[in-house]
C-alpha cells in the first residue's frame, strides 16, 4: 500500500494555514490555445475566447475565502499576461514544470505542499459555467476526504483537489482522453484514498463542446442570441464571455456550412 508522510512547513502553524487554490492557465497566445477549436475558428479567436475564460476563473476565485488564490504559468510566470494577472487579481505566480501535464500538476501539488498547506484545490479554466460556489464546496469536501474530483463529461477532470502529495495519481494516464477521471478513481480506490465528486460540468475544448455550452446558456440562434441583442443572462456566465459565445454562435455555424 502507498503511503505518504507528509512534512510541514516549520514556519507554519496547521490551524492557522489556509488552504490554497491553484489556477493552471497557459497564456493567451494565438496558435498556442485552443487549437482544437481552428477551425472553423481562427487563432485569434481561439485565443481571445481562452483570455476570457482564464479571467473568469480569476474573478471567480476572488470569492473563495479561506484559501489563497495561484496561477500556475505556462509557458513561464514572467510571462508579461501573468504579470498583469499578478498585479490586477493578486495571485501568486507559479510555473507549470514537466514533461506533461500529470508531471505539471503534480509539481504543483508537490510545491505547495511543501509550503505548509494542509489542502490544495487546482482548478483549469475551460468551463465557462463553472459556478463561483465550486471552490468552497471542493475545499469543504477536502475536510472529510483525501481526495475532491470535478468530472468532466468528455471523461477527464476540471477540478482535483489533495489534503497531501500522491505522485501516482498523475502517473501513466492517458492524457486528453476519456479514460482520465475513472483512471484517477481507480487509482484513488487502490491506494486507499477517500474520494468526493463534485457536479460534472461541460468543458469547451472541441467545436461540439462550444455549440452545447452556446445552447446551454441560451446564447444560439434558437434562443435569440443575435447581433446588437443581449445575451440571456446565466448566473454562472461572465458577461464578456457570453458576448464572446454569443459572437462565436453566429460566425460558427455559418462557417462549418460553407465549409460542408
Amino acid at each position: 500500500m502507498f503511503s505518504v508522510v507528509h512534512q510541514l512547513n516549520p514556519h507554519h502553524s496547521p490551524l492557522n494555514t489556509p488552504a490554497a487554490l491553484v489556477i493552471f492557465a497557459k497564456a493567451p497566445v494565438p496558435g498556442e490555445v485552443k487549437t482544437r477549436l481552428c477551425p472553423p475558428l481562427t487563432p485569434d479567436e481561439a485565443s481571445s475566447l481562452h483570455g476570457s475564460l482564464v479571467l473568469d476563473v480569476l474573478e471567480k476565485a476572488r470569492g473563495a475565502a479561506g484559501m489563497d488564490r495561484h496561477l500556475a504559468c505556462l509557458p513561464a510566470a514572467d510571462h508579461v499576461f501573468f504579470k498583469i494577472m499578478e498585479e490586477r487579481y493578486g495571485v501568486r505566480l507559479l510555473d507549470q514544470a514537466g514533461r506533461d501535464l500529470g508531471e505539471r500538476m503534480e509539481g504543483a501539488f508537490r510545491t505547495l505542499f511543501e509550503r505548509g498547506y494542509r489542502r490544495v484545490v487546482l482548478v483549469g479554466t475551460d468551463v465557462p459555467l463553472l459556478p463561483t460556489s465550486i471552490f468552497a464546496q471542493a475545499n469543504g469536501l477536502l475536510g472529510s476526504h483525501d481526495l475532491v474530483l470535478g468530472p468532466a463529461l468528455d471523461g477527464g477532470y476540471y477540478l482535483i483537489g489533495l489534503t497531501r502529495a500522491v505522485p501516482p495519481l498523475f502517473t501513466d494516464i492517458p492524457w486528453s482522453t476519456d479514460r482520465v477521471c475513472a483512471m484517477t478513481r481507480a487509482k484513488a480506490e487502490a491506494l486507499g484514498l477517500k474520494t468526493a465528486l463534485l457536479p460534472a460540468m461541460r468543458d469547451l475544448d472541441t467545436i461540439e463542446d462550444l455549440l452545447a455550452i452556446t445552447r446551454e446558456a441560451g446564447l444560439d440562434k434558437a434562443s435569440g442570441a443575435r447581433k446588437g441583442r443581449r445575451p440571456p443572462a446565466n448566473p454562472a456566465l461572465t458577461k464578456r464571455t457570453a458576448g464572446v459565445l454569443a459572437l462565436l454562435a453566429e460566425r460558427v455555424p455559418e462557417r462549418l456550412g460553407k465549409d460542408s
